[in-house]
């Protein structure tokens, strides 16, 4: 299933991130440290990095579960009991994880288990219809969008009404050399069966020998927030979150994007496949088109000025140990600390 995904504007839209934490009342915070090492693609594959959103009690043993944070990961999970000095050594793929094996296979469990849970953030992700002739159709698979998911945010604005990210449940882990060096921070994308509106693109049971499906989309505003919040929503609660969603839409695009190589708005933009399965311009289409023609007209720099204020930090590889000390870098100060711990009724 999800062996590319697509999360494509520049960093200082980033702020697209947090959309559901600000409706929720969460105060501003700095700018995400490390932001400017984050590569927006078009076509992201397995072994690249990501920013995926965890819960900031992982990092700070005295933080509020629900507080989240920003976090430069390798895509491809490495389990800390890794005992070999080499991650590339992994002899299985980890890229995905599926929903009805993540607790019962070593990789996965221990983790999972420790509520090393996270969201991996995407404005999309492509899968591949075969086709009689031999070939494979590539599609673009995402959430319905708005018209106001081309228009620029307004200054002072308190949520982001922009591109709507995909929400996909994912599992990290922090591995450590054996012989010492900087941990690596990676994650793994869960799946699920193919929803109803999708399975003629693709089903799992066709590919259940590659552990492949749809990547499992926690949905709305509760599901993300309760993925994460590992402290207050043990895993047997949360694993009932994941879940198919019907609440995605797609359209075809060009085979341009089967090779990684190619990263470039033509990845998503969508195509027509002919006349007899001729595409119709829908709403969303037509937005799609309108993003793509502003990112491609936006100038990739701004000034220090116009960047928004963000609500999460971007934490590149922090020491795993949980201790505040030494992990967020003195500029945040005591100003990026979290708000005391409240318990939920």
């Amino acid at each position: 299933m999800c062996g590319r995904t697509a999360c494509s504007l520049p960093p200082h839209n980033l702020r697209r991130a947090c959309a559901y934490r600000d409706r929720q009342g969460g105060r501003r915070q700095p700018p995400p440290v490390g932001a400017e090492r984050y590569r927006p693609s078009y076509n992201k594959g397995p072994q690249s990095r990501a920013p995926p959103l965890l819960s900031r009690r992982h990092l700070h043993q005295d933080a509020d579960s629900s507080e989240r944070v920003l976090m430069d990961m390798r895509w491809g999970l490495i389990p800390s009991w890794f005992k070999k000095d080499d991650p590339s050594k992994m002899q299985f793929n980890t890229s995905n994880c599926r929903s009805d094996t993540m607790l019962k296979k070593s990789s996965y469990k221990g983790a999972l288990l420790k509520g090393k849970r996270c969201v991996v953030l995407a404005d999309g992700f492509y899968e591949w219809q075969q086709q009689q002739s031999g070939g494979k159709q590539p599609y673009f698979i995402y959430f319905p969008q708005s018209k106001d998911a081309v228009a620029e945010g307004k200054e002072g604005d308190e949520e982001w009404k922009g591109w709507r990210l995909l929400t996909m449940a994912g599992i990290f882990d922090c591995w450590e050399p054996p012989a010492g060096g900087e941990p690596l921070y990676t994650y793994t994308i869960i799946t699920v069966d193919a929803s109803k509106d999708v399975s003629f693109i693709h089903h799992r049971q066709v590919r259940a020998r590659k552990g492949q499906g749809m990547p499992a989309i926690l949905d709305g505003d509760p599901p993300p927030r309760k993925w994460l919040d590992f402290a207050e929503v043990p895993t047997q609660e949360a694993v009932k979150l994941i879940q198919p969603t019907e609440n995605i839409i797609f359209h075809p695009v060009s085979t341009f994007v089967n090779s990684t190589r190619n990263d470039t708005p033509e990845c998503v933009a969508p195509i027509e496949l002919g006349a007899k399965t001729e595409v119709k311009a829908t709403p969303s289409s037509k937005v799609m088109l309108g993003w793509l023609k502003n990112s491609q007209e936006g100038s990739p720099q701004k000034k220090e000025n116009d960047l928004p204020r963000w609500t999460s930090q971007f934490i590149r590889n922090p020491s795993p140990k949980k201790t505040s000390a030494g992990i967020l870098p003195p500029p945040l100060g005591k100003e990026a600390e979290p708000a005391a711990k409240k318990r939920k009724a």
